[in-house]
């Protein structure tokens, strides 16, 4: 080691010990340029330095922070073995953002930052909830706010923002209905959504976001808690009111949300994109309603639009493939880069194909005790849309230059900004 590289360990060392242990990620201003390989993108592509690590090395230093060495872990078989530890890794990582919030809304955890056996119990108490047989009830509703959708972009046509017109409207819909949420403030959402998972200033701006969004839960909880809903909120009002508090069921409401909405956002603009560049597969669509199965998943593990999984925190140290890790190490799973990983995935896996079948081995909602809970609605939901989109609209185009799209920049959940499309094949110009 050279004296630079031992005087930055060092002092990295003190300054953890000095501040009692603690690695405040909020305080970051901006992420520092060696970590932001996971969240690079070129298009829907993940960058080529990211397959390249992955080839090389599936589990890589990313470089130290405050004396800690980051891990980034892009290998199929290494990400599921880290995914699937429970007792090896913890996901609680408020002991690292700080505590100069004070609020309520900062407090709460929900499922992806608890470990057990919190994580056990609460998990427990959202999961029937989401059973098959509870979520059929929302099939009339998914189907209708689909249809009603489709209706407004032909009325507004034929050029729309198939993000704000559609991706958007219809996730939101279904997750509100489902929480027992009143449908308000649409517009603060649709930018609360993706500030949530953005990182490109560092910590505070996803912390600011979160907190404004959470507080909006912790007050339905509150109010339900006198007065419980017929959504998922009063249901576990009503059959845990002693086992659960306030804060927790707004940690578990709040999970629901964001993920609910935000993710099927992302997928459905995404994968609409993607359908607009394989006109095989929308013809797969519009003949054989049956194949959505086989291309929804494909469009999961192609996407991968939540491109890292919650951060993960060494209880020990212990070699993971081949790497010394060392206990509070923490390691970012990119699930974009797993899932591009051709040991598990053949050939070409870079390259969206409606006739692979990757089955649900992908990582698109993630692996082991903290694989999404609400994965099967939003299976509902795409499985539903891009049948219902492709019949409406099968002639549908991109109205601008491909490369005019803007994408979001270092964000956790991947997503485009604005989708502006041509409903109907573009009418040739008059004589």
């Amino acid at each position: 080691m050279g004296l630079r590289s031992w005087f930055r360990s060092w002092l990295g060392r003190r300054l953890l010990a000095r501040s009692g242990g603690q690695l405040d990620l909020s305080r970051l201003s901006s992420v520092p340029e060696p970590f932001r390989v996971p969240f690079l993108r070129d298009g829907l592509d993940p960058v080529p330095g990211l397959a390249e690590r992955r080839d090389a090395e599936p589990v890589t230093r990313l470089g130290k922070l405050l004396g800690l060495n980051i891990w980034m872990v892009s290998g199929y078989p290494e990400a599921k073995q880290v995914l699937g530890d429970r007792d090896g890794y913890s996901n609680d990582i408020r002991p690292y953002v700080g505590n100069r919030d004070t609020s309520d809304a900062h407090d709460i955890g929900g499922l992806g930052f608890t470990d057990p056996p919190d994580h056990t119990r609460l998990r427990r108490i959202l999961t029937p909830e989401f059973t098959r047989r509870r979520l059929l009830r929302l099939e009339p509703l998914i189907a209708d706010t689909i249809e009603r959708q489709l209706d407004e972009l032909e009325a507004k046509g034929p050029i729309v923002d198939l993000v704000k017109d559609f991706a958007f409207p219809i996730p939101f819909t279904v997750i509100c209905d489902l929480l027992g949420l009143p449908i308000e403030e649409r517009e603060a959402f649709l930018e609360l959504g993706p500030a949530r998972f953005d990182v490109s200033s560092g910590g505070m701006g996803a912390l600011g976001a979160g907190t404004a969004s959470r507080t909006f839960i912790i007050e339905a909880v509150r109010r339900q808690r006198e007065n419980p809903g017929e959504g998922l909120i009063g249901q576990i009002i009503k059959d845990n009111r002693e086992d659960v508090t306030d804060l927790e069921l707004a940690g578990l409401a709040d999970g629901v949300f964001t993920g609910g909405y935000e993710t099927s956002v992302s997928m459905l603009a995404l994968g609409s994109l993607v359908l607009m560049r394989s006109p095989e597969a929308v013809q797969m669509l519009v003949e054989d309603p049956d194949s959505a199965d086989q291309i929804v998943e494909e469009l999961l593990r192609y996407l991968s639009v939540v491109q890292i999984g919650f951060p993960r925190f060494a209880r020990r140290d212990h070699l993971l493939g081949g790497k010394q890790i060392k206990a509070g190490d923490p390691i970012l799973v990119s699930l974009s880069g797993a899932d591009r990983d051709p040991r598990q995935f053949g050939d070409q896996p870079d390259r969206f194909d409606p006739h692979r079948n990757p089955g649900q081995a992908h990582f698109g909602f993630g692996y082991g005790f903290h694989r999404c809970v609400g994965a099967e609605l939003a299976r509902m939901e795409l499985r539903a849309v891009f049948p219902a989109l492709a019949r409406r609209f099968p002639e549908m185009a991109l109205a601008v230059d491909a490369d005019a799209l803007e994408f979001q920049q270092l964000s956790i959940v991947y997503g485009v900004k604005s989708l502006p499309v041509r409903l109907t094949a573009e009418l040739p110009a008059p004589v």
